[in-house]
């Protein structure tokens, strides 16, 4: 019997409300130049201080040691998932959060519009985070002039700022393929090829890929400071339990984001909508609190700060967030866990492997008697340092959702 199965055969119902709380990116590193202080740490948060009061605290590892997680991973594991076990292309999440519908054989990609000199070499892989009514503008010209590449028919959907999704529908496809993308400035735009060099599905999607770059960056010549784009998470979608059979909990999403979105729809939560500042999405937790058993919210903007390496951005995000809690915690859950899907260090501009802090509070967490929420704080704590795949089963435990395990 495997661990999953056992927590299977131990499960039972209870009536016990359960959130999920995730600053993304949230975890930051204690630095020289930031003066020895993580945004977490300098940031003014009362309302989680009190909060720290009650509760448990710990560190998580996102992946495994020394590996960095996308966010597809992060949250994998945040819901449970074994992230090494369950991998989910991230153009697949990305058109599921946009509302698309994805049918069988169909390759996704994730794509952001960026910025290339006359060389051909990436300036800006985020072309200055373009509005989102740039990116709409472009993508109908993209849509307009690339329907097709062959027998494959193209779908090119906008989404926020300067990200974007496509799909390539048509037979004999199949992912995943490595990226189109850099991932730094400085380089040109590696071609995206098989990750199993046998796959003859796989050789297709590769060359179609391409074929897309010669039709699309034509489209997209002279257009500054978007004329050109990355893909990433090129992908079909895999078969992947749901948040009901896995844990037998209707599960409700509220997240801003479309790549957020399509991540909980995977598993099938239900999408509220309808939200756009963190103070909208505590208030639609408090309207749909009686239908619902678990709910996953997302905030975005200190995982944004983080890759710009603003420090005062970070820490002004976790102070916004802070200020709307108390919404939240007007009718606070029975099982609360506040945490990020990885690290975001300022001072590395991008996700790093290093353990994220969670703060678990329920009648069952006790408390560490620590006086707030921060990285050094959660490195005393008693949740200790575990993988983010077993935050799901301790906050099903704090809820008295498992029955005792051999006589």
């Amino acid at each position: 019997m495997n661990l999953d199965s056992l927590y299977s055969q131990l499960q039972v119902k209870t009536p016990a409300k359960l959130a999920l709380v995730v600053l993304d990116g949230l975890g930051d590193l204690a630095t020289r130049s930031q003066g020895f202080l993580t945004p977490l740490e300098a940031a003014n948060t009362p309302n989680l201080d009190k909060l720290t009061e009650v509760s448990a605290q710990g560190r998580m590892i996102p992946v495994a040691h020394g590996i960095t997680p996308g966010s597809g991973p992060g949250h994998l594991a945040l819901f449970g998932y074994d992230p090494i076990e369950f991998q989910v292309g991230r153009g697949v999440i990305e058109a599921l959060g946009l509302g698309l519908e994805l049918k069988a054989g169909d390759v996704a990609a994730r794509a952001n519009f960026c910025t290339l000199n006359d060389k051909g070499i990436v300036t800006d892989r985020r072309a200055g985070r373009i509005k989102t009514e740039v990116c709409e503008e472009l993508c109908a010209l993209l849509s307009k002039k690339v329907k097709k590449i062959g027998d494959v028919e193209v779908i090119i959907r906008a989404g926020k700022e300067h990200r974007f999704v496509v799909i390539f529908r048509g037979k004999g496809l199949e992912g995943p393929l490595t990226d189109s993308d850099p991932n730094r400035e400085g380089l040109t735009i590696p071609a995206a090829k098989p990750t199993n060099a046998k796959s003859a599905k796989q050789k297709k999607a590769a060359k179609l890929v391409a074929d897309f770059y010669k039709a699309a960056l034509p489209v997209l010549k002279g257009r500054q400071p978007a004329n050109g784009f990355l893909l990433r998470g090129i992908a079909h979608q895999p078969a992947i339990p749901t948040f009901q059979e896995r844990y037998g909990l209707r599960a409700a999403a509220i997240a801003v984001y479309p790549m957020y979105k399509g991540l909980s729809q995977l598993v099938g939560m239900k999408k509220i909508e309808g939200a756009e500042t963190i103070a909208q999405q505590f208030e639609r937790y408090l309207a749909e609190y009686n239908n619902h058993d678990f709910f996953f919210i997302h905030y975005k903007y200190t995982d944004k700060a983080g890759e710009d390496g603003n420090f005062e951005a970070k820490k002004k995000a976790i102070e916004d967030f802070d200020a709307a809690l108390p919404i939240l915690l007007s009718r606070c859950p029975d099982v609360l866990a506040i945490t990020g899907d990885h690290s975001t260090p300022c001072a590395l501009k991008g996700h790093s492997w290093h353990p994220q802090p969670v703060l678990l509070t329920s009648e069952c967490s006790g408390s560490d008697k620590l006086e707030r929420f921060t990285e050094t704080g959660a490195n005393l704590g008693s949740l200790g340092v575990f993988e983010a795949k077993y935050l799901m089963r301790l906050m099903q435990a704090n809820a008295k959702m498992f029955d005792k395990f051999g006589a």
